[in-house]
Protein backbone atom coordinates (compact mmCIF):
# COMPACT_ATOMS: atom_id res chain seq x y z
CA UNK A 1 0.00 0.00 0.00
CA UNK A 2 1.68 3.48 -1.19
CA UNK A 3 2.33 6.01 1.86
CA UNK A 4 -0.75 7.89 2.46
CA UNK A 5 -0.63 11.51 3.52
CA UNK A 6 -3.36 13.04 5.26
CA UNK A 7 -4.17 16.29 4.03
CA UNK A 8 -6.60 17.51 6.28
CA UNK A 9 -4.71 19.01 9.45
CA UNK A 10 -4.85 21.84 11.20
CA UNK A 11 -2.53 25.45 10.77
CA UNK A 12 0.73 25.56 12.82
CA UNK A 13 0.56 27.57 15.78
CA UNK A 14 1.24 31.17 15.38
CA UNK A 15 5.38 31.57 14.99
CA UNK A 16 5.55 34.23 18.11
CA UNK A 17 3.33 31.60 20.11
CA UNK A 18 5.89 28.71 19.35
CA UNK A 19 8.92 30.92 19.96
CA UNK A 20 7.75 31.98 23.30
CA UNK A 21 8.26 28.61 24.67
CA UNK A 22 12.03 28.61 23.31
CA UNK A 23 12.88 30.44 26.96
CA UNK A 24 10.84 27.79 28.95
CA UNK A 25 13.17 24.76 30.53
CA UNK A 26 11.21 21.07 29.58
CA UNK A 27 10.86 20.24 33.48
CA UNK A 28 8.41 23.54 33.64
CA UNK A 29 5.95 22.50 30.97
CA UNK A 30 6.30 18.69 32.05
CA UNK A 31 5.33 20.10 36.00
CA UNK A 32 2.76 22.17 34.94
CA UNK A 33 1.25 19.35 32.22
CA UNK A 34 1.55 16.87 35.38
CA UNK A 35 4.12 14.56 33.13
CA UNK A 36 1.12 13.99 31.12
CA UNK A 37 2.28 14.60 27.99
CA UNK A 38 6.44 13.48 28.84
CA UNK A 39 8.05 11.32 26.34
CA UNK A 40 9.69 8.65 27.60
CA UNK A 41 13.44 9.65 29.24
CA UNK A 42 14.84 6.86 27.36
CA UNK A 43 14.38 9.11 23.98
CA UNK A 44 17.98 11.24 24.51
CA UNK A 45 19.19 13.91 22.19
CA UNK A 46 22.21 12.62 20.53
CA UNK A 47 24.26 15.41 21.93
CA UNK A 48 24.57 17.68 25.23
CA UNK A 49 22.63 20.96 24.26
CA UNK A 50 23.84 22.79 27.62
CA UNK A 51 21.42 25.74 27.91
CA UNK A 52 17.80 26.43 25.71
CA UNK A 53 15.40 24.20 24.05
CA UNK A 54 17.61 22.05 21.39
CA UNK A 55 14.13 21.09 19.94
CA UNK A 56 10.91 23.50 19.20
CA UNK A 57 8.50 23.22 16.74
CA UNK A 58 5.40 21.90 14.95
CA UNK A 59 5.12 18.43 14.75
CA UNK A 60 4.61 16.55 11.39
CA UNK A 61 4.53 12.95 12.00
CA UNK A 62 5.78 9.85 9.95
CA UNK A 63 4.12 6.70 11.16
CA UNK A 64 6.10 3.87 10.01
CA UNK A 65 5.30 0.52 8.99
CA UNK A 66 8.08 -2.48 9.88
CA UNK A 67 11.35 -2.01 8.67
CA UNK A 68 10.00 0.75 5.60
CA UNK A 69 11.13 4.29 5.78
CA UNK A 70 8.69 6.08 2.80
CA UNK A 71 6.62 7.54 5.69
CA UNK A 72 9.88 9.70 6.49
CA UNK A 73 10.68 10.55 3.05
CA UNK A 74 7.32 12.26 2.68
CA UNK A 75 6.94 13.78 6.03
CA UNK A 76 10.32 15.90 4.94
CA UNK A 77 8.83 16.70 2.39
CA UNK A 78 5.34 18.26 3.54
CA UNK A 79 7.23 19.28 6.51
CA UNK A 80 8.15 23.33 6.63
CA UNK A 81 11.27 25.47 7.95
CA UNK A 82 10.45 25.53 11.92
CA UNK A 83 8.86 22.32 12.12
CA UNK A 84 10.05 18.68 13.70
CA UNK A 85 9.73 15.69 12.20
CA UNK A 86 8.38 13.18 14.41
CA UNK A 87 8.83 9.48 14.08
CA UNK A 88 7.05 6.43 15.16
CA UNK A 89 8.95 3.36 14.34
CA UNK A 90 6.80 1.68 17.55
CA UNK A 91 10.81 1.57 19.09
CA UNK A 92 12.30 -0.88 17.08
CA UNK A 93 16.05 -1.26 17.79
CA UNK A 94 16.73 -3.14 14.19
CA UNK A 95 16.50 -0.65 11.61
CA UNK A 96 17.61 2.98 11.64
CA UNK A 97 14.63 5.30 10.12
CA UNK A 98 16.65 8.36 9.25
CA UNK A 99 20.39 9.15 8.92
CA UNK A 100 22.67 11.73 6.77
CA UNK A 101 21.43 11.55 4.17
CA UNK A 102 17.79 12.48 5.09
CA UNK A 103 18.63 14.62 7.88
CA UNK A 104 20.73 16.78 5.63
CA UNK A 105 17.67 17.41 3.28
CA UNK A 106 15.47 18.07 6.21
CA UNK A 107 17.89 20.50 7.50
CA UNK A 108 18.34 22.24 4.26
CA UNK A 109 14.83 23.22 4.11
CA UNK A 110 15.08 24.82 7.52
CA UNK A 111 13.47 21.75 9.53
CA UNK A 112 14.93 22.32 13.09
CA UNK A 113 15.72 18.44 13.99
CA UNK A 114 13.73 14.98 14.57
CA UNK A 115 12.07 13.41 17.30
CA UNK A 116 12.24 9.19 16.42
CA UNK A 117 10.62 6.47 18.97
CA UNK A 118 13.11 4.31 16.74
CA UNK A 119 16.70 4.11 15.42
CA UNK A 120 18.82 6.41 13.64
CA UNK A 121 22.00 5.98 11.86
CA UNK A 122 24.87 8.50 10.87
CA UNK A 123 24.89 9.68 14.38
CA UNK A 124 28.86 10.56 14.19
CA UNK A 125 27.21 13.31 11.55
CA UNK A 126 23.85 14.18 13.51
CA UNK A 127 25.18 14.99 16.53
CA UNK A 128 27.43 17.27 15.24
CA UNK A 129 24.84 19.83 14.13
CA UNK A 130 24.03 22.68 16.15
CA UNK A 131 21.35 23.72 13.75
CA UNK A 132 19.49 20.44 13.69
CA UNK A 133 18.36 18.14 16.79
CA UNK A 134 18.16 14.75 17.09
CA UNK A 135 16.65 12.88 19.74
CA UNK A 136 16.05 9.09 19.20
CA UNK A 137 15.62 6.09 21.37
CA UNK A 138 17.97 3.61 19.58
CA UNK A 139 21.27 3.56 17.00
CA UNK A 140 21.62 1.24 14.48
CA UNK A 141 23.94 1.15 11.16
CA UNK A 142 21.51 -1.18 9.53
CA UNK A 143 19.35 0.93 7.07
CA UNK A 144 15.44 0.61 6.13
CA UNK A 145 14.66 -2.41 3.43
CA UNK A 146 11.61 -0.54 1.60
CA UNK A 147 10.02 2.67 1.15
CA UNK A 148 6.51 2.48 0.18
CA UNK A 149 4.48 2.67 3.14
CA UNK A 150 3.27 4.29 6.23
CA UNK A 151 1.62 7.44 6.84
CA UNK A 152 2.02 11.28 7.42
CA UNK A 153 0.72 13.55 9.48
CA UNK A 154 -1.70 10.45 11.49
CA UNK A 155 -1.49 10.84 15.34
CA UNK A 156 0.97 8.58 17.13
CA UNK A 157 2.68 7.96 20.17
CA UNK A 158 6.41 9.14 21.19
CA UNK A 159 7.54 7.34 24.09
CA UNK A 160 3.94 7.39 25.40
CA UNK A 161 3.02 10.40 24.86
CA UNK A 162 0.47 10.97 22.03
CA UNK A 163 1.54 13.37 19.32
CA UNK A 164 -0.79 14.95 16.79
CA UNK A 165 0.18 16.91 13.92
CA UNK A 166 0.49 20.43 14.42
CA UNK A 167 1.11 19.82 18.17
CA UNK A 168 4.01 21.94 19.60
CA UNK A 169 7.12 19.49 20.35
CA UNK A 170 9.69 20.69 22.81
CA UNK A 171 13.14 19.17 24.26
CA UNK A 172 16.47 20.12 25.69
CA UNK A 173 18.81 18.03 27.77
CA UNK A 174 16.22 17.05 30.40
CA UNK A 175 14.38 15.12 27.36
CA UNK A 176 10.85 15.91 25.69
CA UNK A 177 7.74 17.24 26.10
CA UNK A 178 4.46 17.24 23.95
CA UNK A 179 2.52 20.59 23.89
CA UNK A 180 -1.06 20.12 22.85
CA UNK A 181 -1.61 23.10 20.07
CA UNK A 182 -4.73 24.03 21.89
CA UNK A 183 -3.03 24.09 25.11
CA UNK A 184 -0.29 25.87 23.65
CA UNK A 185 -2.00 29.27 24.17
CA UNK A 186 -3.05 28.93 27.67
CA UNK A 187 0.11 27.32 28.88
CA UNK A 188 2.72 30.12 28.07
CA UNK A 189 1.43 32.57 30.88
CA UNK A 190 2.06 30.04 33.32
CA UNK A 191 5.33 28.51 32.36
CA UNK A 192 6.81 32.22 31.86
CA UNK A 193 5.53 32.87 35.50
CA UNK A 194 7.15 29.67 36.73
CA UNK A 195 10.53 30.44 34.02
CA UNK A 196 10.75 33.33 36.07
CA UNK A 197 9.93 32.46 39.74
CA UNK A 198 12.96 29.68 39.41
CA UNK A 199 15.24 33.43 38.33
CA UNK A 200 13.99 34.63 41.49
CA UNK A 201 14.81 31.08 43.69
CA UNK A 202 18.07 30.94 42.30
CA UNK A 203 19.10 34.48 43.20
CA UNK A 204 17.95 33.92 46.78
CA UNK A 205 19.48 30.74 47.01
CA UNK A 206 22.88 32.89 45.82
CA UNK A 207 22.05 35.19 48.52
CA UNK A 208 22.15 32.40 51.49
CA UNK A 209 18.69 31.58 51.87
CA UNK A 210 18.23 27.73 52.77
CA UNK A 211 15.84 25.72 50.63
CA UNK A 212 14.01 25.18 53.21
CA UNK A 213 12.81 28.83 53.58
CA UNK A 214 12.83 29.54 48.97
CA UNK A 215 10.56 26.65 48.80
CA UNK A 216 8.41 26.81 51.91
CA UNK A 217 9.57 23.59 53.79
CA UNK A 218 7.13 22.72 56.69
CA UNK A 219 9.33 22.00 59.84
CA UNK A 220 10.61 18.85 60.61
CA UNK A 221 9.63 16.82 63.74
CA UNK A 222 12.62 16.37 65.68
CA UNK A 223 12.88 13.53 68.41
Amino acid sequence: MPTRIIADTPPRLPAGLIARFSAVPVAVVVDLLEGRTQVDPAIRPLRRIAGGPALLGSAVTALCDPKDYGAVHHAIAVAEAGDVVVIDAGGRSDVAMIGDLLSTAARRKGIVGLLADGAVRDTGILGGWSDFSVFTRHVTARGPASKDGGTVNAPVTIGGAPVRPGDLILGDDDGVVVIPREAAEGLIAQAEERAQAEIGWEKRLSDGESTLAVFGVPDAVRG
